[in-house]
């Protein structure tokens, strides 16, 4: 900022360029070449006009090398400054000549000045003049004229006491008396004490501080500020120091990018305007507004094109930031027992293989005689310990059991020595391959008197599966599941296998794994059964399972046993999530539960967009579409089953059946019995509840009824597929129909030597009869079914017991019945044709 009016001819004297002085001419040629504002060399500077000269001199007289221009102009000036000692040395000799020439001159008489004195002031009186011999008569004549001082005077020493006029003393004429010098007589003179300044010559006791000027105090805000002032006094060396320190503290604009970023953002992280931003876009051929969003190369371009200097910025997801990614070191990996699943065809004799294993009877619990969970189990065998996934069969179990592909390690096919590869078999082949698992074929059924195992190795070739014997990779063992045939050879052949591979895995780290099954427990929430595949599990962990967060509050193993820890390769059973998982999902142990939940509901959004997306709305580009679509109908069902994995099955079974005139639509699917909300979504849409091992209480089976609502409930699957099918085809015949008879509450449960487990009852609603089945519900969910085995009312056998009475019920097969349980009584009705 400039602080005074600076004009043209000004500056024109203060630079100077090569030892000449600039004109005011070659400034205006500077500010105005064309000569069009009409400047004058009187006209005031504006601070960017001085800025513009001062720019345009430093770049037209700018030097290479610092080092000898500072040296050219030392040298210039040690020459300026012995030509200006020669020059004082000359004149010096100059002024003796003189003074010599002077000297020697005769003295005049002090009678030709007394004259011209006395003209002037006419003395009665005169004294005799003293006349004082200058040592050198060199020395030029000097002329005192004085006043006397009063004899009482004092100066004031005290500044705070008012001055006294000083008095001038007047003399008479008569005793006034003019001093004089003479020079003439050559006596000495000291010139030196008359030469000096007026305070040197008055009193040494005067403090002469007190009578000087004062500077007045200016206060320039531009100089309190840091801003420049241009004077005078400034040099061009100055200028140029200067320039360099302000372009030293100006530091260029550091920005960090993302790989995408829209335009309005780019330029606020530029601190420029929008407009500049497309404006620069606009010269790339790119036409964007502030909302759209450009890649990282070419707001990369655009930075730099503002002089920017541009870092890529990495984005930490929530998932980097509480999860732990790291890759294990050799060091920290340890063995761990191998992971197996079995695979085959339905009533291929995979359960009971693995009973035989385990040496229990889990098939007899399996409805039909099928497995429809996924079960984990954890057996130990000479030391080392395998952990078997079994795997339903059935076509509607598909993706279950590409998901046990997915997290084992080796993979045993189960084959029927009386049947051959079938369709699931096949499945199950690929499913293994495309996992990458090594297969393990077990021809099952030996003891059966059609066994040919020797059809079933020429079948496996088709499917590029050849066994060792015949020089292949896969191994095959011949079993019995009922002789325990075989047995010993196929678990040597796992465990020579599990060698081969050198499974490893680190127990120091958070647990990682995959969720086998969940299901929801009216007393204990969300129940899942988690594979741990790497790490440690711990109780206490925060784990997320895909869109479920929770603390793991308990954990029991296969057994049933309380555990605290589950390592690598161990299946458990946990309790604590917010939510069901959904069956596959992988699990993670993270460090932060607040970030946790974040990250799930990032997910659940993410997951409603993408539903969202799958419904298309009618436009001019699809209402034709939409108009020829009207010919076909489309069949909404609300999909309930006990576990998420049956779930999952029968949602894809149901969707894949339909007809040229109907499509099945799966609207609605979840883990539970079925509840008010799905009655009154199915009224609202007119769809059909299918229920899988799940049932509804008595109120909303009335309200169902009153609405009009149809609940369709199955253990079996493949029952659900068929009658659904040929309801769709308009051959639905079914021969028999389940008729409901009544319900009663399990009060109290007694245990009687000989009789079992009998069930003291409260007849709800209905009536329960002695030719009745039994179907036993617990929180909605069915655990059984069985025949009545005993009907009393107290000591007394009775062949029925209406609403309102009590009694004592017991079953056949079923003794695990606790209070609280709903006792359903049911018989199955022949339809006629």
């Amino acid at each position: 900022m400039i602080t005074r009016k600076y004009k043209i001819h000004e500056a024109a004297k203060d630079f100077a360029i090569s030892g000449r002085e600039l004109t005011s001419k070659d400034l205006l040629s500077i500010i105005d070449p064309d000569g069009n504002d009409g400047k004058k060399y009187s006209t005031v500077l504006t601070e960017e006009e001085l800025s513009l000269i001062f720019d345009r001199l430093t770049l037209d007289n700018s030097v290479k090398n610092f080092m000898e221009f500072f040296a050219e102009a030392m040298a210039a000036a040690a020459v300026k400054q012995e030509e200006q000692a020669k020059k004082q040395a000359a004149q010096a000799a100059l002024d003796a000549q003189k003074a010599a020439e002077a000297a020697a001159k005769p003295a005049q008489p002090a009678a030709q000045h007394t004259p011209v004195q006395a003209a002037a002031q006419p003395v009665k009186k005169a004294e005799p003049v003293r006349q004082v011999q200058p040592k050198q008569p060199e020395q030029p004549k000097q002329k005192v004229v004085g006043y006397q001082r009063p004899a009482d005077f004092k100066p004031n020493m005290n500044p705070t006491e008012p001055k006294k006029p000083r008095e001038r003393v007047v003399l008479p004429p008569q005793e006034r008396v003019i001093r004089m010098v003479d020079t003439r007589s050559g006596a000495e003179i000291d010139a030196d004490k008359y030469s000096g300044r007026y305070e040197q010559s008055g009193p040494a006791n005067i403090n002469s501080r007190k009578y000087e000027p004062h500077k007045q105090k200016i206060n320039q805000k531009s100089r309190q500020q840091g801003k420049p002032v241009f004077s005078k006094k400034e040099t061009e060396a100055e200028k140029l120091r200067r320039l360099q320190l302000e372009k030293a503290r100006k530091q260029q604009l550091k920005i960090m990018l993302p790989d995408e970023i829209s335009v309005g953002e780019l330029a606020t992280r530029l601190k420029k305007n929008v407009a500049e931003v497309v404006k620069k876009l606009v010269a790339l051929g790119t036409f964007a507004s502030a909302s759209d969003i450009i890649d990282y190369d070419t707001a990369e371009i655009i930075a730099l094109e503002f002089n920017a200097k541009v870092e890529r910025e990495v984005v930490v997801t929530i998932e980097e930031r509480i999860m732990d990614t790291s890759a294990d070191s050799e060091a920290d990996l340890e063995l761990r027992s191998p992971v197996v699943v079995v695979m085959g065809h339905v009533d291929h004799g995979k359960t009971s293989l693995l009973d035989a294993i385990r040496k229990t009877k889990v098939a007899e619990g399996e409805a039909g005689g099928i497995t429809q969970h996924i079960g984990a189990y954890r057996v130990k065998i000479n030391g080392r310990e395998i952990t078997f996934l079994d795997t339903p069969g059935h076509e509607a179990f598909t993706s279950m059991r590409a998901r046990g592909a997915k997290i084992t390690d080796i993979a045993v096919l189960v084959v029927a020595a009386d049947d051959g590869i079938m369709p699931q078999t096949v499945e199950a082949i690929n499913h293994a391959k495309a996992a990458g698992v090594s297969i393990i074929v077990a021809i099952n059924k030996m003891d059966k008197p059609g066994a040919n195992p020797e059809r079933i190795k020429q079948q496996l070739t088709e499917h590029e599966l050849v066994i060792e014997e015949w020089g292949g990779e896969t191994p095959c063992v011949l079993v019995s599941a009922v002789t325990h045939k075989g047995i010993d050879e196929l678990l040597e052949t796992i465990i020579l296998l599990a060698d081969v591979k050198d499974l490893r895995a680190n127990p120091n780290r958070p647990a990682k794994g995959a969720v086998i099954e969940a299901r929801l427990d009216k007393g204990m929430g969300p129940i899942a059964t988690l594979l741990v595949q790497n790490g440690t599990l711990h109780t206490g962990d925060i784990l997320v399972a895909g869109d479920t967060v929770g603390r793991v509050r308990t954990m029991s193993d296969d057994k049933g046993r309380k555990r605290e820890s589950a390592g690598p390769s161990e299946p458990v059973e946990i309790t604590g999530l917010d939510d069901v998982p959904a069956a596959g999902e992988n699990f993670d142990v993270v460090s932060d539960e607040r970030l946790a939940r974040e990250l799930v509901d990032q997910r659940r959004t993410k997951e409603k967009e993408e539903k969202f997306g799958e419904y298309r709305k009618v436009t001019l580009d699809n209402l034709f579409d939409s108009l020829k679509e009207g010919e076909v109908k489309e069949l909404p069902i609300i999909v309930k089953a006990d576990v998420n994995g049956s779930v999952e099955a029968v949602s894809q079974s149901l969707s894949k059946i339909g007809t040229d005139e109907v499509r099945v639509k799966v609207i609605h699917s979840g883990v539970g019995a079925v509840s008010e909300t799905d009655i009154m979504l199915a009224r609202t849409a007119g769809a059909i509840i299918v229920g899988f091992n799940v049932r509804p209480d008595s109120v909303t089976a009335e309200n169902a009824k009153n609405y009009g609502v149809d609940i369709r409930l199955y253990r079996i699957i493949y029952d659900c597929i068929d009658e659904i099918t040929a309801a769709m085809k308009g051959m639905l015949a079914p021969k028999y129909k389940e008729v409901i008879l009544g319900k009663a509450e399990v009060r109290q449960v007694y245990k009687i030597t000989g009789v079992g487990a009998v069930a003291g009852s409260y007849m709800r609603e209905g009536k329960i009869t002695r030719n009745a089945q039994i179907r036993v519900v617990r929180d909605g969910i069915v655990v059984a079914e069985d025949k009545l085995a005993g009907l009393r009312r107290f000591k007394d056998d009775v062949k029925e017991v209406a609403e309102g009475y009590e009694c004592g019920i017991s079953l056949e097969k079923f003794s695990d019945i606790k209070e609280g349980d709903i006792l359903e009584a049911f018989t199955m009705e022949e339809i006629k044709q």
